[in-house]
């Protein structure tokens, strides 16, 4: 039996040579997590916009969060080229020639435009595969759209308050670098690339699973009914409270001096009151010796 250490890494990529054309956010976290893998990364970007300063990035990503696209790019090899000229296709085409992976972030219709159209791409490079991203899959995939409305048509945006990170696109992110690793199985299977289309809406989708099962709903074990898995204000902040199963539950009620005879009671409202008065009277560095000293799993936070 081989263990794996969290330091170490199997590197199931390692060899694999990945072309990206994805800008923005999802395609380059995922040629990130890919890099992370073991995959040699080229990225080929569009040129910087008249006017930017010498070396900016042809990326928007590189325009309006430098930081973030630092550590998106770090191992990377970045190309510029304009793709609607013929010196940029005939430089896309040589890096083509020796891709085992093409990852694209648009629509089909500006893929055929620059006839990067699969049934196109696979007649010239058919050892090549392709991970195309896009918003919504099949015929949606026109349709325009971005993090915040994907999340939005499954559920995910509650009040008027953003969502805190941008879940669409950092779990498509993650889909496209699991298919570029079912590409490589089937292309070794198969003897040739294959397509895989990935949709941020898909992504958004498989994320709300939990709501759509009703477990995050407000009625839901871990939506806010059960009285050991909420969120409480505490005496200087705030306290995120997970004791969901029985043996986190009796000792959050034992240290609460709440009696719960069973399962039931976490979900009345007279534990949620107890339980919630005597956070209230608990500094954060006391609940976080009560988690340690009691085993009960919490997280304290300032207001």
């Amino acid at each position: 039996m081989t263990t794996i250490s969290a330091a170490a890494s199997l590197r199931p990529l390692k060899g694999v040579r990945l072309l990206s054309l994805a800008l923005n956010l999802p395609g380059p976290a995922a040629l990130m997590r890919c890099r992370q893998m073991g995959a040699t990364c080229t990225k080929l970007e569009p040129p910087a916009p008249k006017g930017a300063p010498a070396g900016s990035s042809g990326d928007p990503m590189g325009q309006y969060n430098p930081p973030a696209y630092a550590q998106l790019h770090e191992g990377v090899k970045i190309v510029s080229a304009d793709l609607k000229t013929e010196a940029g296709q005939k430089k896309l085409h040589q890096l083509l020639a020796r891709t085992d992976v093409l990852l694209t972030s648009f629509r089909p219709s500006a893929l055929a435009k620059l006839g990067l159209g699969w049934k196109a791409l696979h007649r010239l490079h058919p050892a090549l595969s392709q991970v195309a991203i896009v918003g919504a899959p099949g015929a949606r995939a026109e349709e325009p759209g971005h993090d915040l409305t994907y999340l939005a048509d499954n559920g995910l945006v509650t009040g008027l308050d953003l969502p805190a990170t941008l879940y669409a696109d950092m779990a498509g992110s993650l889909m496209a670098s699991e298919a570029v690793l079912q590409a490589m199985l089937a292309q070794r299977a198969r003897d040739k690339g294959v397509f895989i289309e990935v949709a941020l809406s898909s992504a958004a989708g498989y994320l709300a699973l939990p709501r759509a099962w009703g477990l995050t709903q407000p009625s839901g074990s871990v939506g806010g009914a059960h009285a050991g898995y909420r969120v409480y204000p505490c005496k200087d902040g705030r306290v995120a409270v997970a004791a969901l199963e029985p043996h986190f539950a009796a000792a959050l009620c034992a240290a609460a001096g709440v009696t719960a005879p069973d399962v039931r009671a976490l979900f009345a409202p007279a534990t949620h009151q107890a339980i919630a008065a005597f956070l209230l009277t608990q500094t954060r560095r006391a609940l976080d010796r009560l988690a340690a000293d009691k085993d009960i799993p919490l997280h304290t936070l300032a207001a």
